[in-house]
């Protein structure tokens, strides 16, 4: 299999400049130019870098940074498996917390929702709220996410 740049990229669900910005972080290789074949100076991709690609999205999509996809890409070939399932504790930790976070703005807006469907009279509570930052369950955060 030899795959161009926006092949690669095709495949992974990504722009050509994601996997050029992978590459500059050292998580995809950079190939050398093809020596036969193709547009000159073109490089092409295998069936590695597709798997190494849809890592990369999956490790993001569970919501790791990608100094720690590096660390899961280098402990993929250490098998050290003690380190991969503390990541992995640490990130179910965090996403946690997120979730906590997310269902206490949700009922907030829910709350803020119904206050607003009560009246037509004054400022509306929902634009009041995020004005005050009393959003996240009367908190006072700007953000449910602090």
């Amino acid at each position: 299999m030899a795959l161009t740049i926006s092949e690669l990229a095709r495949s992974g669900d990504v722009g050509v400049e994601t996997v050029r910005f992978y590459q500059r972080k050292g998580l995809l290789h950079d190939p050398r130019p093809a020596a036969t074949g193709g547009a000159k100076g073109q490089r092409h991709y295998g069936e590695e870098d597709v798997r190494r690609l849809r890592f990369i999205r999956s490790a993001k999509a569970a919501g790791f940074i990608l100094d720690e996809i590096a660390e899961l890409i280098s402990l993929d070939h250490t098998g050290d498996r003690p380190r991969a399932r503390e990541m992995a504790q640490v990130r179910l930790a965090a996403l946690d917390r997120e979730i906590t976070q997310l269902e206490a703005a949700r009922q907030s807006l829910r709350r803020l929702a119904r206050e607003c469907a009560g009246s037509d009279e004054g400022p509306c509570p929902i634009l009041e709220s995020f004005e005050d930052g009393a959003v996240c369950g009367g908190t006072g955060r700007k953000s449910c996410a602090a």
